[in-house]
C-alpha cells in the first residue's frame, strides 16, 4: 500500500518520524513536505496530498499539523477526500470502518508512539461495508456532489 503523508511546519518533526516507522513497516511512503521546521503555510500542503489521493497516485493520506484541525479542513476542501481528525485509536478505527475516510489529520501534539498506533490502525482497517454507512457515506457524497 502506497500511503501519502504531509505537514506543515509544526508538524514537520513527527511526519518525519512517522515516515520512517511506515517505510520501516514496509509500507511505501511518499512524503509530501514540508521539508523543514520553517514557518509555511499548510493549505498549500494539504492540497498537494488531497490531489495525490483523488489521483490514485495514494491510497491513503496522513497529515500532520498544530492541531490537526487546519489540515482536515484543507484536506476536505479537496473533492473526493475523507478525511477525518482523529485524537486516539478507536477514531482511527472507526473513521475507516464506518466513513470510509481515506486521510486522518492529527496533532503534532500527540505522542509519537500513539501516533504510529494510530496511524497503522487506519491504515490496517477495511471498511465494515454494512448498508448503514454505505448509506450514510452516499448522502455525504451526494451532498458534496451537489
Amino acid at each position: 500500500m502506497k500511503i501519502g503523508l504531509c505537514s506543515d511546519h509544526r508538524g514537520y518533526y513527527l511526519k518525519s518520524i512517522l515516515v520512517n516507522k511506515l517505510k520501516e513497516k514496509g509500507y511505501e511512503v511518499v512524503d509530501y513536505g514540508t521539508d523543514s521546521e520553517e514557518s509555511v503555510d499548510f493549505p498549500d500542503y494539504a492540497f498537494k496530498l488531497g490531489d495525490a489521493i483523488v489521483n490514485g497516485e495514494v491510497e491513503k493520506g496522513i497529515a500532520v499539523c498544530g492541531t490537526g484541525i487546519g489540515m482536515s479542513i484543507a484536506l476536505n476542501k479537496t473533492k473526493g477526500v475523507v478525511c477525518a481528525k482523529i485524537s486516539n485509536v478507536s477514531e482511527a478505527m472507526f473513521c475507516r470502518s464506518h466513513n470510509n475516510a481515506n486521510a486522518i489529520a492529527i496533532s503534532e501534539d500527540i505522542n509519537e508512539d500513539l501516533a504510529y498506533e494510530m496511524s497503522i490502525k487506519f491504515v490496517e482497517t477495511p471498511f465494515s461495508n454494512i448498508d448503514k454507512y454505505i448509506r450514510r457515506n452516499k448522502k455525504i457524497e451526494m451532498r458534496e456532489n451537489a
